[in-house]
């Protein structure tokens, strides 16, 4: 089953409005994702991490550092009730462990945890399980956010012992320099940066304990409506994935969920996505795994996916990737 949760607009939008100056169309920045300018004016509107990747694939492809830009965007607000209550808990090391009780309000990628070395803590993200050529993006997306967060908490800029990258170099690694003020190291061992651990007793400038109550009592409805509905999607997808070869069709799929096929289809719309959508996803993860067997013929792997035609499976799989099957095999 794919590695997928919902998530806000949050990261979308902004990703929409950091190359508005630059002319970028929305539909350039949207294209394959299934998210629509309606979805962008509703503020409850719920998207799958996939279709969040596909946006930030686009953008990724328009320029290769977006990702530190991005994340210097990302500050404590965007996170809406969440940010709230970071920005209202008593001290610096509350309001980060309350962070890591909530990653799905956070919308993270990556499993967070703070790690003692001593007089340092290290701010580690790990268990990346996503799209492995989008990992560099999503690192610096999340550090250089989870950096800003920092410095929004504490109203001062957080002092960074070191940082460090699991991955080699890239190309604007210069660019690096402006986004961690300390020692940066690649090919290290985890996605991290350090601080010294005196922070975490750093009482907040704006920590309010009535406010701070309230808004943890909405964090966690908003937690269990988020992980509900991931556990409802995660279904859903599972049944789907396991019957590519011959799909169930919507009312098939309702039956299999014990709902109507009515249901089934709002249920779908509010986390904004169709049975259409979905099955397309997971057929083209699908494909990808399969065309990386080059003794596995292309009309083979049409038939694995539910096609009866190869021209048919041709012709989405262009749609999905801007490439031919053959063009895509390594």
């Amino acid at each position: 089953m794919l590695h997928s949760h919902l998530t806000t607009l949050n990261a979308v939008s902004l990703i929409l409005d950091t190359f508005k100056p630059d002319g970028v169309p929305s539909e350039t920045l949207l294209a394959g994702s299934g998210i629509g300018s309606a979805d962008l004016s509703r503020a409850d509107t719920r998207i799958t991490t996939q279709q969040e990747l596909r946006v930030c694939a686009n953008a990724v492809a328009l320029r290769q550092d977006i990702g530190l830009e991005l994340g210097r965007r990302m500050h404590v607000s965007s996170y809406g009730m969440l940010g709230y209550a970071l920005l209202t808990s008593a001290t610096f090391g509350d309001a980060l462990r309350l962070a890591l009780r909530y990653p799905a309000l956070l919308g993270t990628l990556f499993e967070l945890s703070l790690e003692e070395d001593g007089e340092r803590v290290w701010f580690t993200a790990s268990d990346y399980r996503e799209d492995l050529a989008l990992t560099a993006f999503n690192v610096e997306f999340c550090l250089v956010s989870l950096n800003v967060i920092c410095n929004d908490l504490l109203g001062r800029r957080l002092p960074l012992l070191g940082a460090r990258l699991a991955y080699s170099a890239p190309q604007y690694r210069a660019r690096y320099a402006e986004y961690f003020d300390c020692a940066l190291q690649f090919d290290a061992g985890s996605h991290a940066f350090a601080f010294d651990r005196r922070w975490l007793d750093q009482p907040l400038p704006l920590a309010d304990a009535v406010t701070h109550c309230a808004m943890i009592e909405r964090c966690r409805k908003q937690n269990a409506e988020f992980t509900g509905r991931q556990v409802w999607l995660d279904r859903v997808r599972q049944l789907l994935a396991a019957q590519l070869t011959a799909a169930p069709g919507l009312e098939g799929l309702a039956e299999q969920m014990n709902c109507s096929a009515r249901t089934l289809r709002r249920h779908l719309h509010d986390l904004g996505c169709s049975y259409q959508e979905l099955l397309d996803e997971l057929r083209f993860e699908r494909a990808k795994q399969l065309l990386g067997d080059d003794e596995l013929p292309i009309y083979r792997i049409a038939e694995q996916l539910g096609f009866s035609e190869t021209a048919s499976f041709r012709h989405a799989f262009v749609r999905w990737s801007g490439v031919a099957p053959s063009q895509f095999r390594p």
